[in-house]
């Protein structure tokens, strides 16, 4: 242990915010499959019942939380609640604010196109704005993800990562200031590509070694205009890892396992499953249920199976945004989750499958609902659904 940012402390100092770089002393068998911030009281008290006694930090990664900001966090908590809203009352918000996160992105990619600098704090607060929409009601923003244009997908896609990442860390019980910086890490995240050539990154088909290479450098393209203008390090840290997979294979610094922190795991996860169900110019996505599928199967190699669980859970299995059809050759968008029954979401149908029309829209709730069913996964594609022009018509209402 001879970086001087690491520290020993004992399990009666660790405190919330801290960065746990290991497990120093115990007295019973444990293992720790990650490193990472220590996010809830609870976690302190699960380590204590193992065993733990001493532990290394990493000061660099911690954020001392001090008494003065604990009332804050709890201030916080109730106003979550307070705030709560209903889909419709949020979803016109979520859709000004998702065309908003667009024109930013746009005018991010073309500043580090020209090499200029951008104001960092306007990002920052964009996102802010996100993680507090996710608060009122996620499902509206999460609805939004699902709103896609083929020859956007740079704008689209750094927006949603950045959505997702806010529901995901929410859901996992992160605090509001770390789950402003996952989604701030989002939203800059593939920033660097715009610094590829055009003719690579937007091939249609495989590219070869020489082009993977250059491909490869967005990252470190991004990370190097991060530092120019001043962002978190922890923060840069996350960006860095949204390439790096558990075997170590994967990019830039081919980092593996527990080199790998809890934010680059969760970026990783969430930025495979929104390009895989993105439509582009050359191919359309996949089905949700797909790509879930996929994150699934290249567990425990590439990506952390528990967080792929947890990010399972927390989008569905049918997500919020995405088309089903019914047993009754309907067509609905999801527009709600019931977690104890997560076959049976709110929906509401708007398409006939069977004469290919749109209908007027009407809500069903499968939970309550003991004559219909799912029956599969639908894209909007197999039936030359313009996804804005359903939504407007079916959900902006």
């Amino acid at each position: 242990m001879t970086s001087p940012s690491l520290k020993t402390v004992s399990i009666d100092e660790l405190q919330i915010g801290m960065y746990v770089y290991e497990i120093a002393e115990y007295k019973s068998e444990i293992s720790i499959k990650a490193r990472g911030r220590v996010l809830k009281r609870d976690a302190i008290s699960t380590l204590k019942k193992k065993g733990v006694q001493t532990l290394v930090i990493d000061l660099s990664k911690s954020r001392h939380v001090t008494d003065n900001e604990r009332p804050k966090e709890k201030d916080n908590a109730a106003r979550k609640v307070h705030t709560r809203t209903s889909f419709s009352a949020e979803i016109n918000r979520a859709c000004q604010l998702h065309d908003e996160g667009k024109l930013i992105q746009q005018t991010l990619l073309e500043s580090v196109k020209q090499n200029s600098f951008f104001d960092k704090h306007v990002p920052k607060d964009f996102c802010s704005q996100i993680v507090n929409s996710i608060n009122r009601n996620p499902n509206a923003l999460l609805c939004m993800t699902k709103i896609r244009e083929k020859d956007e997908y740079l704008l689209e896609h750094s927006l949603n990562v950045s959505i997702l990442l806010a529901h995901f860390g929410r859901e996992f019980g992160m605090d509001n200031d770390d789950i402003d910086e996952l989604a701030y890490a989002g939203f800059v995240h593939d920033l660097g590509k715009i610094k590829v050539p055009d003719e690579i990154l937007h091939k249609p088909g495989r590219l070869t070694d020489e082009e993977m290479a250059i491909m490869k450098l967005h990252v470190d393209y991004g990370v190097d205009v991060l530092h120019e203008i001043g962002i978190d390090p922890g923060l840069i840290q996350t960006v860095s890892e949204h390439h790096e997979r558990l075997d170590g294979k994967g990019y830039p610094a081919g980092k593996s396992a527990d080199e790998i922190s809890l934010q680059g795991r969760m970026i990783a996860i969430v930025d495979v499953y929104d390009a895989l169900t993105a439509d582009r110019v050359y191919k359309p996505g996949m089905s949700s249920q797909k790509a879930l599928q996929i994150l699934l199967q290249d567990c425990p190699h590439k990506y952390d199976e528990y967080l792929v669980k947890k990010f399972i859970k927390c989008v569905g299995i049918y997500p919020v945004g995405s088309l089903v059809m019914l047993s009754n050759e309907r067509i609905a968008i999801v527009l709600q989750q019931h977690e104890e029954q997560p076959t049976k979401p709110k929906v509401r149908v708007f398409y006939s499958a069977k004469h290919r029309h749109y209908l007027e829209s009407k809500d069903i709730d499968l939970k309550t609902e003991s004559t219909l069913k799912i029956e599969r996964p639908v894209m909007a594609s197999e039936y030359n659904i313009d996804t804005r022009a359903f939504f407007e018509r079916s959900v902006m209402q």
